[in-house]
């Protein structure tokens, strides 16, 4: 079933694009490029604008470029990572649901997303940030967001740019982080 169908067929509190590494036994949608056909763009333009919460995580980044409404949801679009590797993630709201189990500073393996801009702006709450000089290869400076969300209206968007790897999924820190997301983003 395409994704766009799941969304008019469903009743459902969030729509979630994950990233598109084979994870076992989860279902998983292929997101990277153009995913949504206009009908697909139209019903989740409608889902979002009648108060539906939307999570990307990861490489929701990195898709449906051509348009303009997507990143704009989103708050940032993909523009590089250097070679997966370790750094310390600096959790700035431990009030979050999907921050408050973690600790203050949080040692993390994965690639560390750039974006073309900073999503940082009034409406916007930047949830964790990377510290750039624990890392090489980081392209943002010493602000550089990797979860936020927004309240747009009646609706909720959360985005991790978080979890590359497989073994990312069965992290039970990582898993609490996916999960109080999308608590947050359901309502």
């Amino acid at each position: 079933m395409e994704i766009e169908e799941q969304i008019r067929a469903n009743p459902i509190d969030a729509v979630v694009l994950l990233t598109s590494v084979h994870l076992e036994g989860m279902a998983r949608g292929v997101v990277m490029g153009e995913v949504l056909t206009p009908d697909g763009q139209l019903a989740l333009r409608r889902w979002t604008a009648d108060g539906g919460g939307f999570m990307g995580i990861h490489s929701a980044a990195c898709t449906e470029y051509d348009w303009p409404y997507y990143g704009e949801l989103l708050g940032a679009r993909f523009a590089g990572h250097p070679d997966f590797q370790s750094g310390t993630v600096l959790v700035e709201d431990r009030s979050h649901p999907s921050m408050r189990h973690l600790p203050p500073r949080w040692d993390w393996n994965d690639e560390w997303y750039d974006f073309r801009s900073n999503p940082r702006r009034p409406g916007v709450q930047v949830l964790a940030t990377i510290d750039e000089a624990g890392y090489e290869g980081g392209g943002m400076g010493a602000d550089h967001p990797l979860v936020w969300c927004k309240e747009s209206g009646d609706g909720r968007l959360f985005y991790t740019s978080l979890g590359h790897a497989d073994d990312a999924y069965t992290d039970p820190a990582f898993r609490g982080h996916l999960l109080g997301g999308l608590r947050w983003t359901a309502g």
